[in-house]
């Protein structure tokens, strides 16, 4: 961790300074999008009957891909959530895409602001929303960039902290990929737990409806991140799933909520027991054993492409041989595969180790 990293990690104001959090997880609820002052109002007061959720989401400003798709309400949305802040005992929260979304979302009082992925990713716009935050006392959300990159993720949440925002916490949503997977987005989880080893002070939620896309997906994606210490959770909640005018597919009734949230398992942070301390001790060590030697025929298998590359210099050989280099990737994902290996884990492992054997050859 570097030293401003050090600094931004001390400097975050505690959770329990703006959000009250006694039960886990806790949890941030409402519509993809504000629809009508009855839809609003109403879903909320569903929502506020449990202990668990504790904000109240809403799009006002909904970025989509394509013009002709429902964009939002606008800005009259902001009175629908004062309203909801009036009925119920619900802390409020919209995503803001520029400085005048902040301006407005200010002046109608809302608690929470959110920087979506879409946002995350162009740092210009990050930058003009945190100016526009300068000298404001307000929690802030900054969900991950749409593409699998933590540096973009940490810069917005720099940006924000240099204009003075203690109150952050992180949004994991998934990054978009081209590959076809069982998500919508899929979750990279590694990248959330990178974040939080450099900034183990700023909270982490993860937002199962946007990682899924799906909403029989919600609970296990739930559990996936409750299992990863993951406290907070973000999800798409309707009275009327099917008929919502965004994303319909991923959102489920306040009801459905209740009982995946009563399902929920919350696991200790560490073991009690100390026979099982020992047990977890001792598969550890062996496990430290196991890496200290993937790293020695690591650095093994490195010292022979080097012999090899000298080889292919010395008799003007081409570097990159892809076809064998293809033969050799099924190969490998095959024979993993035969013995109980995830396949693709496999084939991002190696493509690591061959991309740094041809950069030593060259």
């Amino acid at each position: 961790m570097t030293d401003k990293l050090k600094e931004l990690n001390r400097s975050l104001a505690d959770i329990s300074t703006w959000l009250d959090i006694e039960k886990v997880p806790w949890v941030i609820a409402g519509p993809c999008s504000a629809e009508s002052e009855q839809q609003v109002i109403s879903i909320a007061g569903e929502l506020a009957d449990s202990d668990h959720v504790k904000i109240f989401r809403a799009g006002i400003w909904k970025p989509r891909t394509r013009p002709d798709s429902f964009e939002g309400v606008g800005s009259i949305g902001l009175k629908w959530l004062k309203a909801v802040k009036a009925e119920t005992s619900l802390m409020t929260t919209t995503e803001v895409a520029n400085a005048r979304h902040v301006e407005l979302c200010l002046k109608n009082d809302v608690d929470i602001l959110w920087i979506g992925a879409r946002t995350t990713v162009n740092p210009f716009v990050v930058q003009e929303i945190a100016d526009a935050l300068e000298g404001v006392d307000v929690p802030v959300l900054v969900k991950n960039p749409v593409n699998a990159e933590l540096g973009l993720w940490l810069g917005a949440i720099e940006r924000l902290y240099h204009a003075g925002i203690k109150k952050l916490a992180a949004v994991h949503r998934g990054f978009s990929t081209y590959d076809k997977t069982q998500y919508r987005n899929h979750p990279h989880w590694e990248i959330p737990i990178e974040l939080e080893r450099l900034l183990p002070n700023l909270p982490l939620i993860c937002d199962p409806s946007h990682i899924t896309g799906d909403r029989t997906l919600i609970e296990p994606v739930s559990q996936m991140a409750l299992d990863l210490g993951i406290k907070g959770l973000m999800i798409e909640t309707h009275t009327e799933p099917d008929k919502a005018l965004s994303d319909s597919k991923q959102q489920i009734t306040p009801d459905v909520l209740f009982e995946i949230l009563g399902r929920l398992r919350t696991p200790d942070e560490v073991p009690t027991d100390e026979q099982l301390k020992a047990q977890i001790a001792r598969l550890r060590t062996a496990i430290s054993q196991v890496d200290i030697k993937i790293i020695r025929d690591i650095a093994e298998r490195m010292k022979l492409v080097e012999q090899i590359g000298g080889i292919k210099h010395e008799h003007n050989i081409q570097v990159l041989q892809l076809g064998r280099w293809e033969s050799l990737l099924k190969d490998h994902i095959e024979r993993a595969e035969k013995i109980g290996l995830n396949g693709e884990f496999v084939k991002a492992v190696f493509e690591l180790i061959h991309t740094q054997a041809v950069e030593k050859q060259l």
